[in-house]
């Protein structure tokens, strides 16, 4: 099944007060080869949002239906300079699955059926 993951998150001042170059040089060498380790497993886009509210700066939208992969790639994150040192706070993260109850009606059917062993 896959699992639908949104993370929002924030930069912090500390983050905003680098000169571009390195924040680009950061991202590069740190987030993006975490990102495409896993892109065979986790799919994942980016979205800007501190124009639209506070809540946060930024959230991601992440897919998968490896959510090893996906624990692993947040661990990696996590291990990341970005994160340990304080440059993005991890505010939320919010899972589903997409129409979740109709694999399951699906499923509950075989079942009745004999059929989902």
């Amino acid at each position: 099944m896959k699992t639908s993951i949104i993370l929002t998150y924030t930069f912090t001042p500390a983050w905003l007060a680098l000169p571009r170059e390195e924040r680009n040089a950061l991202e590069a060498a740190h987030i993006f080869p975490v990102f495409a380790k896993y892109a065979d497993r986790v799919s994942a886009r980016f979205f800007d949002g501190e124009a639209f509210h506070t809540a946060f700066s930024d959230f991601a939208l992440l897919e998968t239906e490896d959510l090893k992969a996906y624990y692993f790639l947040i661990e990696e994150l996590r291990d990341s300079p970005l994160i340990a040192q304080g440059y993005l706070v991890v505010n939320d993260i919010f899972m589903g699955i997409e129409d979740g109850f109709r694999q399951f009606e699906a499923q509950a059917g075989a079942d009745r059926d004999g059929q989902g062993k």
